[in-house]
């Protein structure tokens, strides 16, 4: 027969962490409110920077006979080093939220490696380096406490470190890896390339209809500040975009727990009851008995 006592204790405890799962849910949906309200404004820069990015690149194209010669747009479909930047959550408790990332990056890990390509691991954010960290991957760059509280200075000093290595020669390509919000109940693993820049994520071949003039003599000047700003804030939106599904993973999940803590306590209630009922007829058994053996 169930103990009573113990069951009273489970039912109690369930509770107390229904409490702080509905709790955290709640403080997970208010974070979500004010990320996602970042991560559209921000969102709403980065096209403007990657549209004006793209019309200097296209009139510089366009006045050079041999194409866009800049070390920032070379061709990189053939590296020898790439560095992958992958960005993590510093908190658990918020689902498959970071499996999600470790999981495209292990999978760009094993591609890289049948094509006798160098890969250079940077981290950001507490889980994702834990786990490389345990499973004895070297990382370049260990950096937490930047993904909870994403900070474009931090993260302008973080990228440009990376970015002046491409410059150098050290790497050939930057890819980034993060797992990005679409909305409060979905989330999407997405990977870019930051260094050199995608020429697909720019229309070079677009006809423009702008009335901008660049200078010849400042081509260079203008085109390297340009991207210095665009892969600065490539960083900071993927941090924010990361946060911002951060935290609906976690409102998922703790949703999920507090649903499944109600459902124990009815379970467990009815367990109890069970034992109740089956100690109050022992008793009266033995009650019954003593009486009939008095007799």
């Amino acid at each position: 027969m169930a103990n009573l006592k113990d069951i009273k204790r489970k039912i109690s405890s369930v509770k107390n962490t229904q409490k702080t799962t509905r709790a955290m849910k709640l403080v997970s949906s208010a974070k979500l409110r004010r990320t996602e309200e970042l991560a559209k404004r921000s969102r709403v820069y980065a096209n403007k920077l990657t549209e004006l990015l793209n019309e200097i690149a296209q009139k510089l194209q366009k006045n050079n006979v041999d194409g866009l010669d800049n070390v920032y747009f070379k061709d990189a479909s053939d590296p020898k080093v790439v560095d992958i930047v992958f960005i993590s959550a510093d908190k658990g408790l918020c689902g498959g939220f970071n499996a999600q990332t470790l999981k495209r990056v292990n999978q760009l890990l094993s591609d890289y490696k049948a094509q006798n390509v160098k890969v250079r691991l940077r981290g950001v954010g507490r889980k994702g380096i834990d786990y490389f960290k345990f499973n004895n991957v070297d990382l370049l760059n260990e950096v937490v406490g930047l993904s909870s509280a994403p900070n474009y200075q931090d993260a302008a000093a973080l990228i440009n470190e990376i970015a002046d290595s491409y410059v150098k020669g050290e790497t050939d390509k930057i890819v980034m890896v993060h797992n990005g919000y679409v909305n409060m109940i979905t989330q999407e693993v997405r990977q870019s390339q930051v260094l050199p820049v995608d020429p697909s994520t720019l229309k070079l071949d677009q006809v423009s209809t702008s009335e901008l003039e660049v200078e010849p003599d400042e081509d260079d000047t203008l085109l390297e500040a340009l991207v210095k700003r665009y892969v600065e804030y490539t960083m900071y939106y993927s941090l924010i975009d990361s946060l911002a599904a951060e935290h609906s993973a976690r409102m998922q999940a703790m949703d999920a727990a507090t649903n499944n803590a109600k459902e124990m306590v009815k379970t467990l209630n009815v367990k109890y009851n069970k034992a109740r009922q089956e100690a109050i007829t022992t008793e009266l058994i033995e009650i019954i008995s003593g009486m009939e053996s008095m007799k």
